[in-house]
């Protein structure tokens, strides 16, 4: 594939306020390991390779599990591997994701308001919006990861 345009080159200032975003979201109450899933579970949706390159590395730094990492594409059948708030997560990751679906359902926002609050919701939320934004500029200029050989 063409390799396309630099994003932060060709609108710093919106590249900028994005990566202010990002790291308000990195600032609040939501576990790096629970964010890093996040960013691992719409990444995967959105067919992102370098974000699902990224955040897969990230993971592991901050502790996350090879296992864990493989099973996230999959992890309503995983059964027990992922916890209930996790599934939770998971859950909102992909409805908020593929918003033309369906939207967030019923059912998982009221879950996550009785979880955690309407501040950690809202959190969550921005985390979902913000790595989509990501992935979509990752998709759209066609970014992938450098080949490791180790």
């Amino acid at each position: 594939m063409q390799t396309r345009l630099n994003m932060a080159k060709a609108q710093p200032e919106a590249y900028r306020v994005m990566g202010a975003v990002d790291k308000y979201v990195g600032t609040t109450g939501i576990d790096n390991l629970h964010l890093q899933m996040i960013k691992i579970r719409a990444s995967q949706i959105n067919g992102c390779a370098w974000c699902v390159n990224i955040h897969t590395h990230d993971a592991r730094q901050a502790g996350e599990t090879e296992q864990r990492i493989y099973l996230m594409s999959v992890w309503k059948e995983a059964g027990a591997v992922f916890t209930e708030e996790e599934q939770l997560l998971l859950g909102m990751t992909e409805e908020i994701t593929l918003i033309h679906t369906h939207g967030l359902s019923d059912d998982l926002y009221n879950k996550a308001i009785a979880l955690w609050s309407e501040e950690k919701t809202a959190q969550v939320i921005m985390a979902i919006v913000t790595i989509n934004a990501w992935n979509r500029i990752g998709v759209a200029l066609n970014m992938h990861p450098p080949l490791r050989t180790s």
